[in-house]
This record gives C-alpha cells, structure tokens and sequence, in this order.
C-alpha cells in the first residue's frame, strides 16, 4: 500500500495550489481520506477529511476552522485519487502536506489514520 501527496510549491499570497494524493494498493473510495500539515517545532494538524463512499451519509467533507470556505476536497474515484483544492492562501498555510487513509469516519487524530504519504511542499510568501 502506498499513498504519495504531490501538487505542491510556492504561491504568492491569495494564490491557488492543487494537491492530489494518489493511491496503489487500496481503493482510496473506500477509505476516508484526510489531508494533515506539518510545520517544523510544531505537532501535525488537521486540514480536511472527507468521508468513504460507503454508509451514510457519504462524502461528506470536513474542514478546520483556518480552511473553511478556502480549501475544497475531493474525490476522483477513476483515478483514485483525492484531491486538495486551495484558494486564496496565506503565508500561515506554509507547510508540509500530507495525505492519510484510514477505514470507518474521518478523524482529526493522526495517530488514528492507516496509511500515510510522503508530503508535498506548500510555501506561500511574497
């Protein structure tokens, strides 16, 4: 099994990034998938989670407080994938990204996911 996160880089206050996070191994439609950051010195945050396609209600998306309305998940089952859309950033969103699976609901808790990726950069200054 394996999960690799990529899209990421370096944008200019307000800009957009993409990340995907791409699986082998496992059905990512079966899992929820979440999206965690880290910054060096502190402990590894929430961003996103979005549920599993099965049960209900289903994929549904959750976002922390700091992303809402900014930051959109989703899926693309064909590809398998799930994808972090982020607009409007903000230099406090630099970090490294990192996507995880785990069976059953979403979880703020990284010690509570499966599967985790390699991250992907995300620097955001002027």
């Amino acid at each position: 099994v394996q999960l690799q996160a990529s899209g990421g880089g370096s944008v200019q206050p307000g800009g957009s990034l993409s990340l995907s996070c791409a699986a082998s191994g496992l059905t990512l439609a079966d899992f929820a998938v979440g999206w965690f950051r880290e910054v060096p010195g502190k402990e590894r945050e929430w961003v996103s989670c979005i549920r599993t396609t099965t049960g209900s209600p289903t994929g549904k998306s959750h976002y922390a407080d700091s992303t809402e309305g900014r930051f959109t998940i989703s899926r693309d089952n064909l590809k398998n994938t799930v994808n972090l859309k982020m607009n409007n950033l903000k230099p406090e969103d630099t970090a490294l990204y990192y996507c995880a699976a785990v069976r059953g609901l979403c979880t703020m808790r990284p010690g509570h996911m499966t599967y985790w990726g390699k991250g992907t950069q995300v620097t955001v200054s002027s």
